[in-house]
């Protein structure tokens, strides 16, 4: 986690990975960091997240959770900060997707991290250590 105490946004697939039953090592240890952002009220998603993440456990992953269990794992997510883009907020993505030369979902998930005053986005998707418009992308397995 980070040593400063501020928000971390985290990514679909670091969430995917502490719900898939199938995701052996990488499981635990993304539930151990999800663990440690509950406790210190330090977690932060966007709709986005939450959509990719509820399709991705029921429906992508090898053993895939039960739509009630995966709709409540997104109410208790909804207990962070959730950023709920607007049209503006499409058109900061498309900005950054631009001037970074990254994929738009990429350029939405940094965006809403921004928008949350976020100084670390953990994610596999992104290149580690690299920070984008003030926020670290941090690939918490390579820690």
């Amino acid at each position: 986690m980070s040593a400063d105490h501020s928000l971390v946004f985290v990514d679909t697939n670091i969430l995917v990975y502490a719900y898939d039953r199938s995701a052996g090592q990488k499981r635990e240890r993304a539930r151990s960091f999800l663990d440690q952002l509950w406790t210190a009220n330090l977690g932060c998603v966007s709709v986005q997240v939450l959509q990719e993440f509820y399709v991705a456990v029921t429906q992508k992953v090898q053993k895939p959770l039960p739509q009630q269990a995966a709709a409540d794992i997104v109410r208790d997510l909804a207990f962070w900060r959730v950023h709920a883009p607007v049209a503006e907020d499409i058109l900061g993505a498309i900005d950054l997707q631009r001037r970074h030369k990254i994929s738009f979902w990429d350029a939405m998930i940094l965006w809403s991290a921004s928008q949350l005053a976020c100084a670390t986005l953990w994610s596999e998707d992104l290149a580690a250590n690299r920070t984008y418009d003030g926020v670290m992308v941090q690939n918490p397995f390579l820690s």
